[in-house]
Protein backbone atom coordinates (compact mmCIF):
# COMPACT_ATOMS: atom_id res chain seq x y z
CA UNK A 1 0.00 0.00 0.00
CA UNK A 2 1.09 3.68 -0.93
CA UNK A 3 2.49 5.24 2.46
CA UNK A 4 1.12 8.36 1.23
CA UNK A 5 -2.39 7.06 1.34
CA UNK A 6 -4.54 8.23 4.48
CA UNK A 7 -8.23 9.00 5.78
CA UNK A 8 -9.59 11.87 7.52
CA UNK A 9 -10.19 11.05 10.77
CA UNK A 10 -13.31 13.32 10.43
CA UNK A 11 -14.36 11.50 8.29
CA UNK A 12 -14.96 8.61 10.49
CA UNK A 13 -17.04 10.00 13.03
CA UNK A 14 -15.34 9.02 16.30
CA UNK A 15 -16.27 8.95 19.31
CA UNK A 16 -12.82 8.44 21.48
CA UNK A 17 -8.72 7.59 20.05
CA UNK A 18 -9.90 4.11 20.16
CA UNK A 19 -13.10 4.04 17.79
CA UNK A 20 -11.01 5.92 15.78
CA UNK A 21 -8.07 3.33 15.47
CA UNK A 22 -10.33 0.65 15.28
CA UNK A 23 -12.22 2.81 12.51
CA UNK A 24 -9.06 3.53 10.54
CA UNK A 25 -7.78 0.07 10.73
CA UNK A 26 -11.32 -1.26 9.16
CA UNK A 27 -10.22 0.89 6.14
CA UNK A 28 -7.34 -1.01 5.43
CA UNK A 29 -5.32 2.18 6.07
CA UNK A 30 -2.42 2.97 8.73
CA UNK A 31 -1.97 7.04 8.35
CA UNK A 32 -4.77 9.71 9.04
CA UNK A 33 -4.80 13.46 8.97
CA UNK A 34 -5.97 14.20 12.15
CA UNK A 35 -8.00 16.76 13.48
CA UNK A 36 -6.89 18.71 16.10
CA UNK A 37 -9.72 20.08 17.89
CA UNK A 38 -10.65 17.17 20.41
CA UNK A 39 -6.97 17.02 22.15
CA UNK A 40 -6.08 20.79 21.73
CA UNK A 41 -10.06 20.98 23.62
CA UNK A 42 -9.55 18.85 25.58
CA UNK A 43 -12.21 15.92 24.52
CA UNK A 44 -9.52 13.88 23.98
CA UNK A 45 -6.49 12.37 25.86
CA UNK A 46 -3.18 12.80 23.79
CA UNK A 47 -1.44 9.98 25.53
CA UNK A 48 -4.24 7.80 24.62
CA UNK A 49 -4.59 8.36 21.34
CA UNK A 50 -1.04 7.75 20.51
CA UNK A 51 -0.99 4.59 22.22
CA UNK A 52 -4.36 3.68 20.37
CA UNK A 53 -2.55 4.53 17.08
CA UNK A 54 0.90 2.60 18.51
CA UNK A 55 -1.66 -0.71 18.78
CA UNK A 56 -2.65 -0.35 15.76
CA UNK A 57 0.71 0.74 13.69
CA UNK A 58 -1.18 4.20 12.63
CA UNK A 59 0.56 6.90 12.16
CA UNK A 60 -0.51 10.92 11.70
CA UNK A 61 0.71 12.25 8.22
CA UNK A 62 -1.35 15.61 9.07
CA UNK A 63 -3.23 18.23 10.96
CA UNK A 64 -6.42 19.65 10.23
CA UNK A 65 -7.66 23.23 12.22
CA UNK A 66 -11.06 24.38 12.32
CA UNK A 67 -12.31 27.62 12.68
CA UNK A 68 -14.55 28.67 14.77
CA UNK A 69 -18.29 29.49 14.57
CA UNK A 70 -18.35 28.28 10.46
CA UNK A 71 -22.05 27.76 9.73
CA UNK A 72 -22.32 24.71 6.37
CA UNK A 73 -26.43 25.68 6.57
CA UNK A 74 -25.96 26.56 2.95
CA UNK A 75 -23.60 28.78 0.36
CA UNK A 76 -24.30 32.00 1.91
CA UNK A 77 -24.08 31.05 5.91
CA UNK A 78 -20.29 29.21 5.04
CA UNK A 79 -19.64 32.34 2.87
CA UNK A 80 -20.41 34.57 5.96
CA UNK A 81 -19.37 32.63 8.65
CA UNK A 82 -16.72 30.25 7.25
CA UNK A 83 -12.58 30.18 7.66
CA UNK A 84 -11.09 34.13 9.28
CA UNK A 85 -13.48 36.18 7.25
CA UNK A 86 -16.11 36.88 10.75
CA UNK A 87 -13.97 39.67 12.83
CA UNK A 88 -15.60 38.95 16.20
CA UNK A 89 -13.87 35.29 15.86
CA UNK A 90 -10.45 36.12 15.14
CA UNK A 91 -8.73 36.77 18.13
CA UNK A 92 -9.90 32.93 19.16
CA UNK A 93 -8.91 31.61 15.73
CA UNK A 94 -5.46 33.21 16.06
CA UNK A 95 -5.20 31.64 19.78
CA UNK A 96 -6.57 28.34 18.51
CA UNK A 97 -3.94 28.16 15.91
CA UNK A 98 -0.93 28.92 18.49
CA UNK A 99 -2.68 25.63 20.20
CA UNK A 100 -2.38 23.76 17.39
CA UNK A 101 0.51 24.76 16.93
CA UNK A 102 1.90 23.22 20.02
CA UNK A 103 0.34 20.25 19.72
CA UNK A 104 1.13 19.44 16.23
CA UNK A 105 4.80 19.87 17.41
CA UNK A 106 3.84 17.82 20.20
CA UNK A 107 2.66 14.91 17.61
CA UNK A 108 6.45 15.76 15.31
CA UNK A 109 3.66 17.17 12.71
CA UNK A 110 4.89 19.24 10.21
CA UNK A 111 1.51 20.62 8.31
CA UNK A 112 -1.70 22.03 9.00
CA UNK A 113 -4.76 22.69 6.62
CA UNK A 114 -7.05 25.13 7.21
CA UNK A 115 -10.35 26.51 5.23
CA UNK A 116 -9.30 30.31 4.65
CA UNK A 117 -12.71 31.16 4.27
CA UNK A 118 -14.01 33.31 1.10
CA UNK A 119 -11.51 35.38 0.01
CA UNK A 120 -12.74 38.92 -1.17
CA UNK A 121 -12.30 40.85 -4.25
CA UNK A 122 -8.88 42.42 -4.46
CA UNK A 123 -8.21 46.00 -3.44
CA UNK A 124 -10.45 45.88 -0.91
CA UNK A 125 -10.51 46.52 3.10
CA UNK A 126 -11.60 43.02 3.53
CA UNK A 127 -8.82 41.21 1.14
CA UNK A 128 -6.30 43.56 3.01
CA UNK A 129 -7.70 42.49 6.72
CA UNK A 130 -7.95 38.32 5.26
CA UNK A 131 -4.10 38.78 3.67
CA UNK A 132 -2.76 39.98 7.24
CA UNK A 133 -4.31 37.64 8.83
CA UNK A 134 -3.56 34.71 6.82
CA UNK A 135 0.33 36.13 6.91
CA UNK A 136 0.03 35.95 10.83
CA UNK A 137 -1.73 32.66 11.15
CA UNK A 138 1.54 31.73 8.52
CA UNK A 139 4.12 33.20 11.14
CA UNK A 140 2.95 30.98 14.23
CA UNK A 141 3.06 27.75 12.10
CA UNK A 142 6.26 28.76 9.95
CA UNK A 143 7.79 30.03 13.63
CA UNK A 144 6.91 26.04 14.80
CA UNK A 145 8.56 24.34 11.73
CA UNK A 146 4.89 23.72 10.18
CA UNK A 147 3.35 24.35 6.61
CA UNK A 148 0.10 25.82 6.63
CA UNK A 149 -1.70 24.23 3.59
CA UNK A 150 -5.33 26.10 2.08
CA UNK A 151 -7.82 24.02 1.60
CA UNK A 152 -9.53 24.62 -2.10
CA UNK A 153 -13.02 24.68 -2.98
CA UNK A 154 -14.77 28.59 -1.58
CA UNK A 155 -12.38 30.52 -4.21
CA UNK A 156 -11.35 30.19 -7.63
CA UNK A 157 -8.34 28.68 -8.16
CA UNK A 158 -6.84 31.96 -9.69
CA UNK A 159 -8.15 34.31 -7.04
CA UNK A 160 -6.32 32.04 -4.58
CA UNK A 161 -2.71 31.38 -6.68
CA UNK A 162 -2.86 35.55 -7.05
CA UNK A 163 -3.37 35.75 -3.17
CA UNK A 164 -0.62 33.52 -2.75
CA UNK A 165 1.62 35.19 -5.05
CA UNK A 166 1.43 38.34 -2.52
CA UNK A 167 4.78 39.17 -0.74
CA UNK A 168 5.39 36.78 2.92
CA UNK A 169 3.19 34.08 1.23
CA UNK A 170 5.47 32.26 -0.49
CA UNK A 171 5.74 29.58 1.86
CA UNK A 172 2.00 28.91 2.40
CA UNK A 173 1.20 25.58 0.39
CA UNK A 174 -2.40 24.10 -1.03
CA UNK A 175 -4.53 21.21 0.10
CA UNK A 176 -5.82 20.38 -2.93
CA UNK A 177 -9.89 19.30 -3.26
CA UNK A 178 -11.17 18.67 -6.11
CA UNK A 179 -14.79 17.50 -4.93
CA UNK A 180 -15.03 21.04 -3.00
CA UNK A 181 -14.54 23.11 -6.45
CA UNK A 182 -17.12 20.88 -7.78
CA UNK A 183 -19.47 21.61 -4.69
CA UNK A 184 -18.60 25.65 -4.35
CA UNK A 185 -19.80 25.53 -8.60
CA UNK A 186 -16.01 27.57 -8.10
CA UNK A 187 -14.32 25.95 -11.57
CA UNK A 188 -12.77 23.25 -13.38
CA UNK A 189 -11.25 20.86 -11.24
CA UNK A 190 -8.61 19.50 -13.38
CA UNK A 191 -7.94 22.66 -14.64
CA UNK A 192 -7.80 24.26 -11.30
CA UNK A 193 -5.04 21.25 -10.30
CA UNK A 194 -3.13 21.86 -12.98
CA UNK A 195 -2.67 26.32 -12.17
CA UNK A 196 -2.07 25.19 -8.61
CA UNK A 197 0.26 22.27 -8.77
CA UNK A 198 3.58 24.43 -7.77
CA UNK A 199 1.81 25.16 -4.21
CA UNK A 200 -0.11 21.63 -3.74
CA UNK A 201 1.36 20.21 -0.08
CA UNK A 202 -1.75 17.59 0.06
CA UNK A 203 -4.14 16.47 -1.79
CA UNK A 204 -7.73 15.66 0.02
CA UNK A 205 -9.68 12.80 -2.23
CA UNK A 206 -13.19 13.23 -2.52
CA UNK A 207 -15.97 13.15 -5.12
CA UNK A 208 -18.97 15.43 -6.05
CA UNK A 209 -21.85 16.23 -8.70
CA UNK A 210 -22.58 19.59 -10.07
CA UNK A 211 -25.77 21.46 -8.56
CA UNK A 212 -28.47 21.61 -10.87
CA UNK A 213 -29.71 24.97 -9.10
CA UNK A 214 -27.67 27.86 -9.01
CA UNK A 215 -26.50 29.32 -5.93
CA UNK A 216 -27.00 25.40 -3.73
CA UNK A 217 -24.33 23.26 -2.99
CA UNK A 218 -23.64 20.34 -5.02
CA UNK A 219 -23.89 16.87 -3.87
CA UNK A 220 -20.82 14.95 -2.59
CA UNK A 221 -20.62 11.47 -3.86
CA UNK A 222 -18.57 8.16 -3.47
CA UNK A 223 -15.41 8.36 -5.16
CA UNK A 224 -15.90 7.37 -9.01
CA UNK A 225 -19.69 8.10 -9.24
CA UNK A 226 -19.10 11.66 -9.35
CA UNK A 227 -17.73 14.20 -11.95
CA UNK A 228 -13.58 14.10 -10.72
CA UNK A 229 -11.58 12.58 -13.23
CA UNK A 230 -9.39 10.63 -11.29
CA UNK A 231 -6.89 9.39 -14.34
CA UNK A 232 -5.90 12.72 -14.41
CA UNK A 233 -5.90 13.71 -10.97
CA UNK A 234 -3.46 10.98 -10.33
CA UNK A 235 -1.59 11.81 -13.23
CA UNK A 236 -0.68 15.41 -11.73
CA UNK A 237 0.16 13.64 -8.10
CA UNK A 238 2.23 11.34 -9.42
CA UNK A 239 4.19 14.34 -11.46
CA UNK A 240 4.50 16.57 -7.86
CA UNK A 241 8.41 16.68 -5.99
CA UNK A 242 8.52 14.52 -3.03
CA UNK A 243 5.80 12.80 -0.95
CA UNK A 244 2.35 14.49 -1.38
CA UNK A 245 -0.21 12.72 0.54
CA UNK A 246 -3.32 11.53 -0.56
CA UNK A 247 -6.15 12.11 1.81
CA UNK A 248 -9.23 10.41 1.73
CA UNK A 249 -12.28 12.36 2.86
CA UNK A 250 -16.06 11.34 3.21
CA UNK A 251 -18.08 13.90 4.70
CA UNK A 252 -21.60 12.33 3.48
CA UNK A 253 -23.45 9.20 3.63
CA UNK A 254 -24.06 6.39 5.94
CA UNK A 255 -21.56 3.66 5.29
CA UNK A 256 -18.54 5.59 5.32
CA UNK A 257 -16.04 3.38 5.98
CA UNK A 258 -17.28 0.96 2.81
CA UNK A 259 -17.05 4.17 0.95
CA UNK A 260 -13.41 5.29 2.15
CA UNK A 261 -12.40 1.72 1.03
CA UNK A 262 -14.00 2.15 -2.44
CA UNK A 263 -11.78 5.34 -2.97
CA UNK A 264 -8.77 3.70 -1.18
CA UNK A 265 -8.92 0.81 -4.17
CA UNK A 266 -9.04 3.38 -6.86
CA UNK A 267 -6.19 5.85 -5.32
CA UNK A 268 -4.18 2.21 -4.94
CA UNK A 269 -4.66 1.59 -9.06
CA UNK A 270 -3.24 4.87 -9.98
CA UNK A 271 -0.76 5.03 -7.08
CA UNK A 272 1.03 1.74 -7.70
CA UNK A 273 0.97 2.83 -11.32
CA UNK A 274 3.09 5.32 -10.93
Amino acid sequence: MPKNLAVCSWSLQPTNPADLASKITQTGLHHTQLALDPLAQSEWNTDELLHSFADHNIHICSAMMTTIGEDYTTLETIKQTGGIRPDQHWEQNLARAKANAQLATHLDLSLISLHAGFIPQPSTTEYTTITDRLKALNEVFQSNNITLALETGQEHAEDLLRMLDLPNMDTVAVNFDPANMILYAMGNPAQAIELLKPRIAQVHMKDATTTTTPGTWGDEVPAGQGEVDWQHFFSIINTLPGTVNVVIEREAGDNRIKDIITARTIAEQYLEAS
